[in-house]
């Protein structure tokens, strides 16, 4: 980021300073898709929600759908959308509902490949179960939209017409992400930037941070192991109420406590050094009822007891220990 504060101009200025910083934005552009193994197109954004809002609005289709299960900012940037349900303790959405929907007029249709509460796979690229519902919405004629906020960075991109890329769920910088996007002609233009599809000046010191922290190696230059997140998470639900809701990530954890209120288990662990959610970081801070929790079925009375346990690329095993303890020791 040094560098391209260093080099600044703006990236579509014709002097040679702007040159400059155009070679630099598509060197940063080129291995963003490099590190993601990505071949289509990628447009600069501020972040996941804007990446929403450019799919969901400028998709050159009749409709849209999301899944009951997707983050709010998803909601905000299409609130006609027809919403599909998931099943009770579900993994992915009612295919029945989706085909009826696919079938009313060419569709994008938005899902997360990891949910941001459960830490429930609902795209997986290993997963037969997520390339049969790719090839369903592809038959129907739609768009598939794959959140990956969760996900990038950490696991294998899905087979998706559209991808939602943030840099700093991998330890990139924030205010810096993407719309991965297989063909430009899927998008109606927009703005003056990132080849008509945005609206306002490149970011460029932020474009070469997303680079390099993906360059660095995403996950791989974790803190701690998978073997030591998959101990950590079941000594977690071992001391509580697992939620799980289909195939799991080792990164997010939701876990109901056996008596306190997820209200109280935010402030005691917030007083013992630990930072938790309820419900997405977006909205936790209202400590309403968490809208996911009750679109997969979870019951309110354990819904009002579960909080979410995220762990970044900088959680060292030492942390995951005292959290441990912490966490055992709340009655």
């Amino acid at each position: 980021m040094e560098e391209g504060f260093r080099l600044w101009a703006n990236p579509s200025s014709p002097h040679a300073e702007g040159r400059k910083a155009r070679a630099a934005l598509e060197d940063a552009r080129e291995r963003i898709k490099a590190a993601l193994g990505w071949d289509g197109e990628l447009i600069f954004t501020s972040g996941a929600s804007e990446a929403l809002w450019i799919a969901l609005g400028r998709a050159k289709v009749e409709r849209r759908i999301v899944s009951a299960v997707e983050h709010d900012a998803v909601f905000r940037a299409a609130p006609d959308a027809e919403v599909i349900a998931v099943p009770s303790f579900g993994a992915e959405p009612d295919r029945e509902a989706l085909a009826h929907a696919l079938g009313a007029g060419r569709a994008i249709f938005a899902l997360q490949s990891l949910n941001s509460e459960t830490g429930t796979q609902m795209l997986d690229a290993r997963s037969d179960h997520s390339h049969d519902l790719v090839r369903q919405v592809r038959e129907a004629g739609g768009v598939l939209l794959a959140d990956c906020s969760q996900s990038a960075g950490k696991m294998p991109l899905p087979d998706a017409d559209m991808i939602v890329v943030s840099a700093h769920k991998f330890g990139g910088p924030i205010g810096i992400g993407t719309l991965l996007v297989r063909d430009f002609g899927m998008l109606e233009p927009g703005g003056g930037h990132e080849r008509g599809y945005r609206q306002g000046t490149e970011n460029l010191p932020a474009a070469m941070g997303m680079a390099a922290a993906l360059m660095a190696g995403g996950s791989r230059t974790w803190a701690t192991d998978l073997s030591q997140r998959l101990t950590f998470r079941q000594a977690v639900w071992d001391a509580g109420e697992a939620i799980v809701l289909g195939p799991q990530c080792s990164h997010i954890i939701a876990v109901a406590h056996p008596t306190l209120s997820a209200q109280a288990l935010l402030i005691r662990l917030d007083a013992m050094g630990f930072a938790v959610s309820a419900g997405s970081a977006c909205s936790s801070g209202t400590l309403k009822k968490s809208r996911v929790l009750d679109a997969f079925g979870v019951p309110d009375d354990v819904a009002a007891r579960t909080i979410r346990v995220s762990l970044g690329w900088s959680t060292t095993p030492e942390e995951l220990e005292r959290f441990s303890e912490a966490w055992a020791s709340l009655t």
